[in-house]
């Protein structure tokens, strides 16, 4: 960044500050015209220090240096859906890439969000929590203890595990864990329990991110801020009651163990592509039907997911189940196109709520982004109905989906969460601390997916008067602010998450055109698919793609609240001249477009650069030939202003 370019603003400040008894005669019309100009977005002190150590850069691209960390999970899990408790063992090989020695692991343990006497940023359903049975690290049982030493101590939705010897750089641990949790009833976060469908999420010990720009991230889980994952491979065993049928993250790989003959031929003809095929119809669920019999009852599920942050799964015995193959392009560079199976299951009571055109939807979904974006990596996805309380949850893989739809909200909640398959399921951000890394993107790539299945449904004109509508309230809130941190049962959150930071997407798209933004898109992805970047990575990346430094409109649009209010002040005609003022009467310095129609119906096009509002004017005469028949500014809405009333101006 140029420091020296927070000068201007510096020297403002100076100057008030250095102003005698005068500046009190000062009045409130010239307050009015003073205006702020922004100083840089300056980087954090751990992104510098990043930067100094090489494990990233100022451009946006990855360190020469740059590390993460990796993990092993081999999972199973027995589901009873009489007592609704799931008890679950596995074991966690965790791999030390960093240069630290860490003599501490940390965990999370998120159903603790259920447990009496938590912290908590939202109501929920009170089960107990996660009871750990057994917790074994380096081959030594360890027990609870809430002093220095060997052992592990729960703090809420943490767990610290203290290690007998160091994990050294380059070493591996393993860790193997025991535990056992009521299931919470609908109405808890992001899954649960409603009596015919159970989606658990969130279900067993975690490991926590260790990276490089503040070593363990371990903020609790308050229940409102998402997740900061680090990315992994599975090996999963569900155990659940013969005939119930499961969607989950992963590729199902013991389906001749589970599945009968005719399921396992329906699904080889869906992987041939063409029109959705019915999987398991309503009259053919069950045991014996859709499943073959367990021996005991029960049947074990048997999923594999390789580079993936989390693992979630949901079952019902009441599903139908539906497949399709999406075309996502050539992933590997071998000029051929690969395809992913999609799979949606749902309730037969779904069906008036066009869960039968649940499999389409996905389809569109996911090769309408992947011809966006870059190709969907994995081989499955899934959209499964859930409960109600998931309303709309990612999760790797696979997306739990609840409430009443109809056909434009059903579509719309399945692109939007399959479009998290890129960001965060990929472009694995923080979410809690910068939720608009991945909501906001993620909106932004659904209104283009709503677009393009819709193409007379405008999203982001919906989403831009979202905010606007919110920002005219006084009560915004930054974007860059934690997640769990913004006012409680407030639009704050989703405001500033979703809907501003889409509409930040949209204005930049419209200021740098759109073969400099999506390149500057697509290349923050490919830098960091598999990676965890910061806000400055995403920022580095725009301004490299853009061929210039955006440090004003970075500083505007996420770190202030100020808004935009250009207006056509006045328009004079003098002989064969005509002068135009625009003021720029909000906070938010942005360029003005500006079309200026002639009484033949010609337009001619102008734009006054953002130097003139960052340094400091408040107006801008320009002065053409007569006549004219109108001025507009940015008749194509690209930008946010939130008077659109003084932005027009017709001759009589």
């Amino acid at each position: 960044m140029n420091l020296r370019r927070g000068i201007p603003m510096l020297g403002w400040l100076a100057a008030m500050l250095a102003l005698g008894p005068a500046s009190q005669s000062l009045s409130a019309q010239s307050f009015r015209d003073l205006r702020p100009r922004p100083y840089p977005a300056f980087e954090s002190p751990d992104f510098r220090r990043a930067v100094a150590r090489g494990t990233r850069t100022g451009t946006g691209r990855p360190g020469p240096t740059y590390w993460q960390q990796r993990a092993e999970y081999d999972l199973s899990a027995r589901l009873d859906p009489v007592t609704r408790r799931l008890v679950g063992r596995g074991t966690v090989r965790y791999y030390n890439n960093s240069p630290d020695t860490l003599g501490t692991i940390f965990f999370h343990l998120h159903q603790n969000l259920f447990a009496p006497g938590e912290v908590r940023n939202r109501v929920v359903p009170i089960t107990g929590g996660m009871s750990l049975t057994r917790v074994v690290a380096q081959g030594s049982t360890l027990s609870a203890t809430a002093g220095p030493g060997t052992g592990y101590q729960v703090d809420g939705t943490k767990l610290a595990v203290r290690l007998t010897i160091p994990l050294a750089p380059r070493a591996s641990a393993e860790f193997e864990f025991a535990w056992e949790f009521q299931v919470a009833p609908d109405g808890g976060p992001r899954g649960g329990d409603d009596g015919e469908v159970l989606f658990i999420s969130y279900w067993y010990p975690q490991v926590a991110v260790y990276d490089d720009l503040s070593g363990w991230q371990v903020d609790p889980y308050l229940g409102n801020a998402e997740f900061y994952m680090g990315f992994a491979d599975y090996h999963v065993a569900l155990t659940v009651p013969e005939g119930w049928l499961i969607g989950a993250t992963g590729v199902l790989v013991n389906a001749d163990s589970i599945l009968t003959p005719v399921v396992r031929e329906r699904l080889a003809k869906a992987s041939l592509g063409g029109s959705p095929v019915a999987i398991v119809t309503e009259a053919e669920r069950g045991p014996g039907r859709a499943t073959v019999r367990g021996r005991d009852g029960t049947l074990t599920w048997r999923f594999g997911a390789t580079g993936v942050r989390d693992f979630a799964f949901g079952t019902s015995a009441d599903y139908l189940w539906d497949a399709t193959v999406a075309g996502v392009g050539d992933r590997n560079g071998d000029r051929v196109e690969e395809k992913s199976m999609i799979h949606t299951l749902y309730r037969p009571s779904r069906r008036a709520w066009a869960w039968n055109q649940s499999a389409i939807y996905a389809r569109h979904s996911i090769e309408f982004l992947s011809l966006l974006l870059w190709p969907y990596p994995w081989d499955q996805a899934s959209a499964v109905d859930g409960v109600t309380s998931c309303s709309g949850m990612e999760y790797p893989m696979i997306t739990c989906i609840g409430g009443s739809r109809d056909t434009l909200s059903l579509y719309s909640v399945t692109v939007h969460e399959l479009a998290h398959m890129w960001f965060p399921m990929q472009v694995g951000s923080d979410e809690k601390r910068y939720s608009w890394m991945d909501e906001g993107v993620t909106r932004y790539n659904q209104a283009l997916g709503m677009r393009d299945f819709f193409p007379n449904y405008d999203r982001e004109a919906i989403t831009r008067e979202s905010y606007l509508e919110f920002a005219r309230t006084g009560d915004e809130v930054e974007l860059m602010r934690h997640g769990d941190q913004y006012p409680y049962d407030s639009r704050a959150f989703g405001v500033a998450s979703y809907d501003k930071m889409a509409t930040n997407m949209v204005t930049l798209r419209g200021m740098i055109g759109q073969q400099r933004f999506m390149a500057g898109l697509r290349e923050y992805g490919r830098r960091w698919a598999g990676k965890h970047p910061a806000p400055w990575d995403l920022f580095h990346t725009f301004n490299e793609a853009a061929g210039q430094d955006l440090w004003w409109f970075w500083r505007t649009w996420w770190w202030e609240t100020w808004t935009l209010d250009q207006a056509v002040a006045e328009v004079t005609v003098r002989g064969d001249s005509t002068t135009i003022v625009i003021e720029d009467r909000g906070l938010a310095p942005m360029p003005v477009r500006l079309a200026v129609r002639r009484p033949g119906g010609g337009t001619q096009r102008y734009e006054i650069p953002v130097e003139v509002w960052l340094s400091g004017a408040r107006r801008y005469e320009l002065t053409i030939p007569s006549p004219v028949a109108s001025v507009e500014i940015d008749p194509e809405h690209l930008f946010p202003d939130i008077d659109r009333r003084n932005n027009l101006w017709r001759g009589i």
